[in-house]
């Protein structure tokens, strides 16, 4: 008897652990991500002082982007004169501006996100069958890689932006004042401080690398976000398939009736229907922000690696062409998970049409148009509910941008 109940608590043991790791599978890199800027969901059980720690956490992010905003802004206004040098640091301002919005926006969606990942936990719970679980940890996988490659090209910028461009500058010698200091990332006023001068040299350079990160962060950690739903949902949708293959004539883990099979399929695309919802509503403003901001950098830093390849600034113009390719991969992201779910919402209601459902008796086919029903007026994920998200609509990002890249330079 004691050999039977250690057993079964082995197995139990394994269970979780299986459980566990599946689960991390899917959300560990966006937990990852989130955690330490403070917006990664808490449990409904947490401590006051945990609340507190995150709220001192978001109110640190809040303080390190709104200085440096604050403080490109009042050397734009205050300190440049020529033309070229102001269009120069409106990049920087739109990508603090977009940061600070994304930040507030996962904040302000932390209950939906922690929904979505409740779910997550469920579907991988609720799932038993091994080969269902297999094409689960296939699309699980195949987010982490999405995650993965999103994370090498921001990093990628921001390693060239705050590390080599600086580098490739050197220390700066100002032989009249007897001054050598860092350059700096980001331009900063005299009005706040003169950044020549020890400390404060090596604090703003701190501060702007601190801020560096964070941004950086914020931009990985919204895309990290839409591509572990998304994917999770196209997995889903992928089992939902292979319950449909089965419809007809049943299979070892299913129910042993039509009806039985009918509910459960029913159930399941509502549950993924919900999922798809609750996912559009927690990232279509955050899409909207990365719509407006990647079209207009992109015009920007296609403008900026032409003045810089002009006057023989090679290293800078190779640090705007690697950011070029960050913002232009961050936007084909978020308009690839959406063509993908539109595809794979398609594919559902094509699968149920090729099943054998004549072999159906009576009023069971009906289900069958339900689905199909369904599956073409599906939820499409959108940019603040106004652009649906789709490889056409990375296409006019592209467009757009080089128009206005073309109207900057016959203007200037």
């Amino acid at each position: 008897m004691q050999k039977q109940k250690s057993t079964d608590n082995a197995k139990s043991v394994k269970m979780h652990h299986d459980y566990q790791r599946n689960v991390d599978l899917s959300i560990q890199w966006s937990r990852w991500l989130l955690k330490p800027i403070g917006v990664w969901p808490k449990s409904h059980n947490s401590t006051r002082i945990t609340k507190y720690f995150f709220w001192l956490v978001s109110i640190v992010c809040y303080g390190l982007i709104s200085f440096e905003f604050v403080a490109c802004f009042l050397y734009l206004i205050v300190e440049i004169d020529d033309a070229y040098s102001r269009i120069r640091l409106i990049g920087p301002l739109s990508f603090f501006v977009m940061s600070f919005t994304k930040y507030y926006l996962l904040t302000l969606h932390e209950d939906d996100i922690r929904e979505c990942v409740d779910r997550i936990k469920w579907d991988w719970k609720n799932t038993k069958y091994v080969e269902d679980r297999n094409v689960m940890v296939e699309y699980a996988n195949y987010g982490r890689r999405l995650v993965a490659i999103c994370v090498f090209f921001v990093y990628s910028s921001f390693a060239f932006y705050y590390f080599v461009m600086p580098i490739s500058v050197g220390k700066i010698v100002v032989a009249e004042e007897n001054l050598t200091f860092i350059p700096i990332a980001f331009p900063f006023p005299k009005l706040i401080a003169d950044v020549r001068y020890s400390p404060t040299n090596e604090i703003v350079v701190s501060v702007q690398l601190l801020t560096g990160v964070l941004v950086h962060i914020i931009t990985t950690a919204a895309c990290s976000l839409a591509a572990v739903f998304a994917v999770h949902a196209c997995g889903q949708m992928k089992v939902l398939m292979n319950w449909l293959e089965h419809l007809v004539n049943g299979r070892s883990d299913m129910s042993n009736t039509v009806d039985g099979r009918i509910a459960s399929i029913v159930s399941q695309h509502v549950r993924i229907l919900k999922f798809l919802a609750l996912t559009e509503k927690a990232l279509q403003q955050i899409s909207f922000v990365e719509f407006l901001g990647c079209t207009m950098n992109l015009c920007l830093l296609g403008y900026y690696t032409i003045m810089e390849w002009n006057i023989k600034e090679i290293t800078f113009s190779l640090c705007y062409i690697i950011l070029l390719a960050s913002f232009t991969f961050n936007i084909f992201i978020f308009c690839y998970i959406g063509e993908l779910v539109a595809d794979q919402c398609k594919q559902v209601g094509e699968m149920t049409y090729m099943i054998e459902w004549y072999q159906l008796s009576g009023n069971k086919k009906l289900c069958c148009m339900l689905i199909i029903a369904m599956s073409n007026s599906s939820i499409k994920f959108t940019a603040g509910n106004m652009v649906e998200l789709s490889i056409n609509t990375f296409s006019d990002v592209v467009k757009t941008s080089v128009a206005f890249l073309n109207m900057l330079r016959a203007i200037t």
